[in-house]
């Protein structure tokens, strides 16, 4: 049994509050958007806690997790052998800065919490990187708080804007229009934009 309500447990794992409340209504968003079979590659898969929850629930899909942190990839190997899962490929190494990346092809990419805690070069990273994965139809997911017109779209966003920016400067939320240009001039189509709980945004792309 888990001892830590967050954190580290003593088994290795990671458990995060946040993963827990938003697994669900982000699986609602895959189920729809997500191909029937293929593999799915997640960047920046975290804890694993994502991961186990999408591929139990969507068995005929290939789930390959990465992540550029080792003790995260150690998290998310012990929540899949914990799960026993069939369907989910041992985490990867990923930078998304860095090319080539560990994974030469995929149905589809998703991101989930990533783009606000790194630099700016690293959103433009990502979706390029997807860009080359996928093959026409292929979608990118991405999911996370977001600004809208240069804008907040709640106060408790402005506040964790300004918590990331005193941690780094670089890091903080985008702007959907400023990850849309990008994501289209890697050969995205518009994004579809879903309303999220806790005032996030689903942003789903699709390789033209």
């Amino acid at each position: 049994m888990l001892r830590q309500v967050s954190g580290k447990q003593d088994d290795g794992r990671w458990v995060m509050p946040a993963a827990e409340r938003n697994k669900g209504p982000i699986l609602e968003v895959l189920k729809r958007v997500l191909p029937p079979s293929g593999l799915i590659l997640e960047v920046g898969s975290g804890t694993g806690q994502h991961v186990v929850h999408f591929a139990h629930a969507l068995p005929g899909l290939t789930w390959q997790p990465s992540d550029p942190d080792a003790e995260l990839r150690e998290s998310v190997r012990v929540w899949v052998a914990e799960a026993k899962l069939g369907n989910v490929r041992a985490p990867v190494g990923i930078d998304v800065c860095r090319w080539p990346w560990a994974v030469t092809r995929a149905d589809a990419v998703i991101s989930i919490n990533m783009i606000h805690v790194a630099p700016p070069s690293a959103t433009a990273a990502l979706v390029s990187g997807a860009a080359q994965l996928l093959a026409a139809g292929g979608v990118l997911y991405l999911y996370g708080p977001y600004r809208r017109h240069g804008r907040h779209t709640a106060p408790s966003n402005e506040a964790f804007d300004a918590q990331l920016r005193l941690q780094n400067p670089e890091w903080g939320l985008r702007d959907v229009e400023e990850v849309e240009r990008l994501a289209c001039e890697a050969g995205f189509g518009p994004a579809e934009v879903i309303d999220m709980p806790s005032n996030n945004l689903s942003l789903v792309f699709r390789r033209t």
